[in-house]
């Protein structure tokens, strides 16, 4: 199937005001598709609303904090009524703390939790049996490669990502006796605000400058969002379940399921490198 499989749908994506969001809005934007593009940043989801309107598209945008269930519940209700389904729900939001678990704070595990793995879940809650009454639908829940590697230095992002790579999955059995499809996308490194900082509302607990983070992400080629956006979405047309891009992360993901214990080795320099020998400085 091919991205035309969007046209004519209703699209609800979380976070779609930057990042990998933006630039599925943007592509669901060309294919034809409506896109409602929900974000806590609305001047910010409006301008990229704007933007998909003018170059011939179709999109609007609604303020959203995905830990807000009721909210997400109500914004559910009232697109299904304006527009007659959800076709497709992009659990797409979340945040990154990077940095040694050491220097992690209560609130710190409270954010990475409340927004990357509740949030998906008040985004399943409220569309999910929408779909199940309308008898078809699509979720797709934006995890990382994180969810599927040992991570050190991103262990409470990996934790909640892979807490959203094992909800997908199991749901994908559950909703596919509803006429319902689940995915889940395991990005590699995508150029996006994340590699810098964790982007305008995550943070970066090392001693690295925006610079040296950078540089390391660098060295991993990331890959444009819209290239990004493109290949995942012709997967999510073919209801692929996991969906790793770029390719090459594949051949990492089976590495590590053939062999866990040598990644971690492999992973350990950087870690210590980043986080170990930054705290001697």
């Amino acid at each position: 199937m091919s991205l035309a499989a969007f046209q004519g749908k209703t699209v609800l994506i979380t976070g779609g005001a930057s990042g990998i969001g933006q630039g599925l809005a943007e592509e669901l934007g060309r294919c034809g598709a409506l896109v409602v593009i929900a974000d806590r940043q609305l001047e910010l989801a409006e301008k990229r609303a704007a933007d998909i309107r003018l170059a011939g598209g179709k999109a609007r945008a609604e303020a959203l904090d995905v830990r807000d269930a009721s909210a997400f519940a109500d914004l559910a209700i009232r697109i299904r009524a304006e527009t007659g389904s959800i076709d497709y729900l992009f659990n797409n939001a979340g945040i990154c703390i990077t940095g040694a678990v050491r220097d992690y704070s209560p609130e710190d595990w409270r954010a990475l939790v409340d927004i990357n793995v509740m949030g998906v879940i008040n985004g399943i809650q409220a569309v999910y049996p929408l779909m199940i009454e309308q008898g078809y639908g699509h979720i797709v829940n934006t995890a990382s490669m994180a969810g599927v590697t040992p991570s050190a230095g991103l262990a409470g992002y990996s934790a909640t990502k892979h807490a959203v790579v094992g909800l997908s999955t199991a749901l994908r059995v559950e909703a596919a006796f509803e006429g319902v499809n689940v995915s889940v996308l395991c990005p590699g490194a995508i150029r996006t605000p994340l590699l810098a900082s964790g982007g305008k509302f995550g943070k970066q607990l090392s001693n690295l400058s925006e610079a040296e983070t950078l540089a390391t992400w660098e060295r991993m080629k990331p890959m444009d969002i819209h290239t990004f956006a493109r290949k995942a979405l012709k997967a999510v047309a073919r209801n692929r379940s996991i969906i790793i891009y770029p390719a090459w992360y594949r051949l990492l993901w089976w590495v590590i399921r053939l062999s866990p214990l040598i990644i971690m080795k492999l992973s350990g320099p950087d870690f210590k490198k980043q986080h170990i020998d930054t705290r001697k400085q």
